[in-house]
């Protein structure tokens, strides 16, 4: 008991603890996803507006560009000066404008026409209308990061570098780089941007490389694309306290439902666990419920039918232990228990009535096994029991796999054995199919005997399914009769019609079914006026 009670609690323990590590991991990974799908929306959005921004100022400098090389002005005079001063009070993105001369600057707006860097800066990037791009213009504002200008002529302007470090979104775990779309060369770099080569190969382009996330978007007015990027791990870094709040809160609610179901896998282990031990000890048991002709209402037949009581006085119904036996693969032992206590129960039964016969169910993984049949043959031979006197009841649904199915139903009635359909009416048989099977009888369901005398549509289903049979030449047996309207419905028919039901008898352990029999063999052996 003690090796028992300590199995349970560490069970109980790995269960709580597996089921709140599944809850971490689970909430974990549902909120990084969650995390990681906003960034990558966050980065091509960054993507976008960086592009929006690099066209207005690509719009604005051409203009200016275009004014200051067609404004009548003399180059670098003060009128020209002022007139230029004017036009960058209203510019939105520009700081400075000037001429430039075989790569040096010559006057500017801000700086005036003397005390000039003697520097010759190059360009980064030169387009086919001849306009230049330089991000390389430090010295001339010493204190900026980045000064990013254009030429056209010998005119330039200069970008804001405040409104650019503005406008590259430039944090912890995002930046921004603009590049030549047919030369690859970046014509800004952004700040702590990995290598995009290979990614600016695709216009509008955006997704994960590596740990970074990527968004590139290209201008349709001008020659540039912009590449936004974002750490995952930084990212992720950033919400620890989130995502350590998530797994809290995953973990607790992980190890409650497996609190919740424990129950359950206790009742499951216990019931299979008891199962097990039932077959092992023979603690399954068989009650009988009588076959009887419909005509003359004689017992010709009896079904044998599982029952299982627990060990705590737990009364399981095969509906719910017949599933687990076939999950578990315990079928194979039920059935041989089953057919070795029926013909242990019938058999002097059996060899004294040659015309009473008893049904057996068996499941779909019987038709299945191998050692089905030759388990059936040395039961028989050991009881001394004919096949003839063994009906083999399967149901409809066990005949799915109709290879199978087929092949055992042949090999059974090659035997000698009677084959009934059971449940019929609620799976897979068609005419053709029952054809094909070969067999001996239909056992109409009782879902369709309960209709009669109902309004229900499963009572139009009736004719045709007696109609089959009729044509096939095949028995019926009618289960669930409890009244004697439905018992006639069927006493009238040419064909032979046994049933099944509470109206006849119910289910009962041997000895009374017995008892049953030795009543009605009395009763037909007095004479009708000594009765």
């Amino acid at each position: 008991m003690m090796r028992i009670l300590e199995r349970r609690i560490l069970v109980t323990l790995a269960t709580i603890f597996v089921a709140a590590a599944c809850g971490v991991l689970g909430t974990l990974l549902l909120e990084s996803i969650i995390l990681i799908k906003s960034a990558e929306n966050k980065v091509e959005q960054d993507a976008t507006n960086i592009l929006g921004l690099m066209d207005g100022f690509l719009d604005e400098s051409r203009s200016l560009l275009t004014t200051m090389n067609a404004s009548g002005y003399s180059s670098c005079s003060d009128a020209e000066s002022a007139y230029l001063r004017k036009l960058l009070f209203q510019s939105q993105y520009l700081r400075d404008a000037g001429h430039m001369h075989d790569g040096g600057i010559k006057c500017s707006v801000v700086l005036g026409k003397t005390g000039l860097p003697d520097t010759k800066f190059e360009p980064v990037v030169t387009f086919a209308n001849g306009m230049k791009v330089y991000n390389g213009f430090s010295p001339y504002y010493p204190h900026q990061e980045t000064v990013f200008g254009l030429q056209l002529l010998d005119s330039f302007v200069i970008l804001d570098p405040g409104f650019l470090k503005r406008a590259d979104l430039i944090t912890p775990n995002r930046a921004a780089t603009v590049t030549d779309p047919q030369t690859h060369k970046t014509i800004h770099p952004g700040r702590n941007l990995p290598s995009v080569n290979g990614v600016i190969d695709y216009a509008n382009w955006q997704g994960p490389v590596g740990t970074r996330l990527f968004a590139t978007r290209c201008s349709i007015r001008y020659p540039g694309c912009v590449t936004t990027y974002a750490s995952i791990p930084e990212i992720l870094s950033a919400k620890r306290r989130l995502l350590r709040v998530c797994a809290a809160i995953g973990g607790l609610t992980g190890g409650f439902v497996g609190f919740l179901f424990l129950p359950l896998l206790w009742r499951t282990r216990s019931i299979v666990s008891q199962l097990r031990r039932a077959i092992r000890r023979d603690k399954l048991r068989l009650v009988y419920q009588p076959i009887v002709n419909l005509q003359n209402r004689q017992i010709v037949g009896a079904e044998a039918l599982l029952r299982w009581t627990t060990d705590d006085g737990l009364v399981v119904a095969p509906d719910i232990f017949i599933p687990i036996a076939e999950e578990r693969g315990l079928m194979g032992e039920i059935t041989a228990l089953v057919v070795r206590h029926a013909l242990r129960d019938f058999g002097e039964t059996l060899r004294s009535r040659p015309g009473f016969w008893l049904c057996i169910n068996v499941a779909a993984t019987d038709l299945a096994d191998p050692g089905f049949l030759p388990t059936l043959e040395q039961t028989l031979e050991w009881s001394a029991v004919s096949p003839q006197s063994l009906a083999i009841e399967v149901t409809e649904s066990s005949t799915a796999n109709h290879t199978v199915a087929s092949e055992t139903i042949r090999r059974l009635r090659q035997n000698g054995h009677r084959v009934h359909i059971d449940d019929f009416g609620t799976g897979y048989s068609s005419l053709s199919y029952l054809h094909e099977l070969s067999i001996d009888a239909i056992k109409i369901d009782r879902s369709f005997t309960q209709a009669i005398g109902t309004e229900a549509v499963t009572v139009s289903v009736l004719p045709q399914i007696l109609a089959m049979a009729e044509a096939l030449k095949l028995e019926v047996v009618v289960e669930g009769v409890e009244t004697e309207l439905q018992a006639d419905y069927f006493s009238g028919s040419s064909q032979p019609m046994f049933g099944q039901g509470w109206l006849f008898g119910r289910p009962v352990p041997v000895e009374l079914f017995h008892q049953v029999l030795a009543d009605e063999e009395h009763n037909a052996a007095v004479p009708a006026d000594a009765a």
